[in-house]
């Protein structure tokens, strides 16, 4: 007897057609632990009940979600009432999404009226084009307009020397042509509350994925206006406030914090080995309290680019904290070799390369980047930042905000 598709079945074919369109049938059998021909009946009857559809037949078949909405409207700017970004959410988006949990609700609200505002207010533009798709796995929106488009707008605005380098103040975040009306904040915390979040404008494409590397690529075509895509899964467990806690001050709703991807400060396959490479990546430094420099996606940096960045901008603005996650051995023999602080201060993953962040206590045992003569000691911390005093010994830590450090036997506030 064929055992009856359920919640949690279901789930799993979501799951393994979200990974991949071929051999479904044989993945789902092994991940619920029953056999190819119950395994097709329940694929039958997913696609009967319209959550998924396939092409193809026998061996080759293959399955993908089904679209459950797919609906785009276009604005006039001028004709939009005051506060237009909220009579779209209300009027089109929103009806689209508002069966999913109130978290993801937040999440979709904030993002959407941040990209439609941008739009409206910055875009120089006429028209904006708003659509949602949805499926039974996530849900995607894009915000276009037939403006100026970001890219060059912040090249022209900040007189940078490429457009490239727009993108690369743009992952800083606070980052705005009009300061008096906004802070800066919208594109960077959006970003940091989707699953994936790109912007596309000219020839080029900007992506940032939460479970991958963020990407900078040259279209093979040029595109007027500015593009920008949202998705998120319909049952995501993030949290706006958790969002914002990440980046902002304990004490006060203060963006004082940044967390920013080294690789975007180079162009194409050139190498970060020059100081003129560094000023353009510490360009705008001085607006953070705190900077946690993302070295994933880099192998080297060369000596110049260091020195410029760990030492001479370091010693000119003291008051910075600035960490370090992703580091590879030569990235930090690099840092160290040119480091005349009186003390270093360094970061850590936390599980898989994540930033540092508020909560449990997390056990780490520190190896990385450690100066000459100290050995690696294990932490139970509750928040992912602190120095290492570089006088004498690595047992000499303090914590910046009076948290308690549990090494080797040694209690120190």
């Amino acid at each position: 007897m064929l055992l009856e598709m359920n919640e949690k079945t279901q789930q799993i074919i979501l799951e393994m057609i979200t990974q991949s369109d071929l051999n479904v049938a044989v993945r789902i059998a092994e991940k619920a632990g029953v056999s190819r021909q119950t395994a097709s009946k329940w694929l039958q009857d997913a696609q009967k009940s319209g959550l998924i559809e396939s092409a193809g037949s026998g061996r080759g078949i293959r399955y993908r979600l089904a679209t459950l909405i797919n609906i785009e409207k276009t604005y006039s700017i001028d004709g939009l009432p005051v506060f237009g970004e909220d009579h779209i959410w209300r009027q089109f988006i929103f009806p689209t999404v508002d069966d999913l949990a109130n978290n993801v609700l937040g999440l979709w609200q904030y993002g959407t009226m941040e990209m439609i505002n941008n739009a409206i207010d910055h875009s120089n533009g006429t028209e904006i084009t708003v659509g949602v798709q949805r499926n039974a796995v996530y849900t995607t929106v894009y915000v276009a307009d037939n403006g100026e488009g970001i890219f060059l707008k912040l090249q022209r605005e900040f007189n940078l020397y490429d457009p490239r380098e727009s993108i690369l103040e743009l992952a800083k975040g606070k980052l705005t042509t009009d300061p008096k009306n906004h802070s800066g904040e919208g594109i960077f915390f959006t970003s940091k509350s989707m699953d994936s979040f790109a912007i596309s404008s000219g020839d080029l494409l900007f992506q940032h994925d939460a479970n991958s590397l963020d990407i900078l690529m040259e279209k093979s075509y040029s595109s007027s206006g500015t593009l920008v895509m949202m998705r998120l899964a319909n049952h995501s467990q993030r949290l706006l406030n958790d969002v914002y806690n990440q980046f902002a001050s304990s004490d006060a709703f203060d963006f004082d914090s940044t967390i920013i991807p080294v690789r975007l400060a180079k162009y194409e396959n050139e190498g970060l080995v020059s100081r003129s490479q560094a000023k353009r990546l510490t360009l705008r430094f001085e607006s953070f309290k705190f900077i946690i420099l993302d070295f994933s996606g880099l192998t080297e940096i060369g000596q110049g680019f260091a020195d410029q960045v760990f030492r001479v901008f370091q010693n000119d603005h003291t008051e910075i904290v600035m960490t370090v996650i992703n580091a590879n051995d030569h990235h930090c023999t690099t840092s160290a070799s040119i480091s005349n602080s009186t003390f270093t201060h360094f970061a850590f993953n936390i599980g898989s390369g994540s930033s540092p962040t508020t909560g449990p206590p997390t056990k780490i045992t520190f190896s990385h980047c450690l100066p000459s003569g100290f050995t690696p000691i294990t932490l139970t911390i509750a928040i992912g930042e602190f120095w290492v005093n570089g006088a004498t010994s690595a047992r000499h830590v303090n914590f910046s905000d009076g948290f308690t450090l549990y090494s080797s036997g040694i209690v120190e506030s």
